[in-house]
């Protein structure tokens, strides 16, 4: 009777066992497909994740290589590139309307800063998000445009802390086709979605982008200062016209801002 009963016990762990590991695998896939399908129709852009590993045990995860691309019309291959990530999560709250995530840690990512003095491509993708979730400004003569569908999918997302460090990034001019690399200083988002609703995909993006795209433009400045200092002597040596329409592109560039 005893054997029986050990036999018994040990078929039903080796099914929960089977079953958590099918789950596991599951959620990991569910996400990656998400990110890859969702991401894009949001930020309208390519979006690449190479994996995705949850624990449901003790909810914390691992993201490994995430591609951001660019929009169309820019040179640099991407915007940006994540090596990897961590993440801490309640998993109590993994099948509720509202997922609870405690902390989100992106560790060396490398930001690009393509501009022909005109815009860059992280100011575009930042309207691109907007427009998918109805918050865009760049028409105040017409009202904000209802979110794309695409923006609504998926749970609502509550995130407690949200820390990107040791970014580095790339400013490309394309108009003078020089480049240089510059560190960025930390970025510290928290308390994302608290409330009774939380926030959508989108809205977490467009939140965590918005901040990406001003401290680019900030670290960017002294760069560009360098590059329009250049500009001006090339301007006194050859009196070349496209050059002085360049160096009143960035000052122009740095209004908008």
């Amino acid at each position: 009777m005893k054997k029986i009963i050990s036999r018994i016990f040990l078929g039903l762990l080796i099914l929960v066992i089977l079953a958590a590991v099918a789950v596991h695998l599951f959620l990991d896939s569910a996400v990656k497909r998400g990110v890859e399908t969702i991401g894009p129709s949001v930020t309208k852009v390519p979006i690449k994740l190479n994996s995705i590993s949850i624990s449901l045990l003790s909810g914390s995860g691992k993201v490994k290589g995430l591609t951001v691309g660019n929009p169309e019309g820019y040179k640099t291959p991407s915007s940006i590139q994540v090596g990897s990530a961590s993440l801490e999560l309640s998993p109590g709250s993994i099948f509720s309307p509202k997922v609870v995530i405690k902390s989100i840690v992106v560790e060396g990512p490398e930001i690009t800063f393509e501009t022909d003095f005109k815009g860059n491509n992280l100011s575009k993708i930042l309207d691109n998000v907007q427009k998918s979730s109805g918050t865009s400004t760049n028409e105040p003569s017409k009202p904000a445009q209802p979110a794309e569908p695409a923006a609504n999918q998926g749970k609502k997302l509550e995130v407690d802390d949200f820390v990107i460090k040791g970014a580095k990034m790339h400013v490309s001019v394309t108009t003078l086709n020089q480049s240089a690399t510059v560190p960025l200083p930390d970025i510290h988002l928290t308390n994302l979605g608290t409330g009774p609703e939380g926030i959508t995909p989108a809205e977490l993006t467009e939140r965590v982008l918005s901040e990406i795209e001003k401290v680019a433009v900030q670290q960017s400045a002294s760069v560009m200062g360098d590059i329009s200092k250049g500009a001006q002597f090339m301007a006194r040596d050859v009196q070349s016209n496209v050059v002085n329409k360049v160096t009143k592109g960035i000052g122009d560039l740095f209004k908008k801002k």
